[in-house]
């Protein structure tokens, strides 16, 4: 197996599609002023754009490095899956996690997902800051939630396509630096030993 320049384009297309997912993902999570997530998602994106410049620049630590955080994020978008549907002892509705509880803000779906009807709630109660409005929704076609859980597993299900492709790409290019080794050339230097 060789790792070739026509294996490029199809790391491109794979870090195309996984950055447009994250961006559409960043977007609403800007919008619903999720602050966790906006963190998250800005770091998987320079990862992956370092993960892209190892495979074309042949640097196998770069993508390993990208496997390793693969795996972070893997992890991080179980834990926003297990959040939504209140595994444990999390509660969407109580715990203010994804926002650093520095506000009260929820998913940006839970006011605009599909059918989703908006209904202000008048007068508002004693103890509710001034600044904010409290409504009632209802009608909803798809409850936020399970939008959310969605998006996170897409990313799950990207992630585990990138690491495979990362895993193939690292055995590729250090295979094609073995067979060099092997005949006296460094591919580091590209220098050719002179012959006796």
């Amino acid at each position: 197996m060789q790792l070739s320049k026509t294996n490029v384009p199809q790391a491109k297309q794979s870090v195309n599609r996984d950055t447009v997912c994250v961006l559409e993902r960043q977007i609403f999570d800007f919008l619903g002023y999720q602050w966790a997530p906006i963190l998250a998602n800005f770091v998987h994106i320079i990862i992956v754009i370092l993960g892209l410049f190892g495979t074309i620049q042949y640097r196998p630590r770069y993508i390993t490095g990208y496997a390793v955080w693969l795996v972070l994020w893997v992890t991080w978008n179980v834990f926003v899956i297990c959040f939504y549907l209140e595994a444990g002892d999390l509660s969407k509705e109580t715990d203010l996690i994804l926002t650093f509880n520095i506000s009260m803000h929820r998913s940006w779906w839970m006011e605009n997902g599909p059918g989703c009807t908006v209904t202000s709630v008048t007068p508002a109660p004693d103890w509710a800051p001034e600044d904010h409005r409290y409504i009632t929704v209802s009608g909803c076609f798809l409850e936020y939630q399970y939008i959310e859980v969605a998006h996170s597993s897409l990313q799950i299900v990207l992630a585990l396509a990138g690491f495979i492709y990362a895993c193939y790409v690292v055995k590729c290019i250090t295979e094609e630096e073995d067979s060099c080794r092997g005949h006296g050339f460094d591919p580091w230097s590209g220098k050719i030993p002179h012959a006796a």
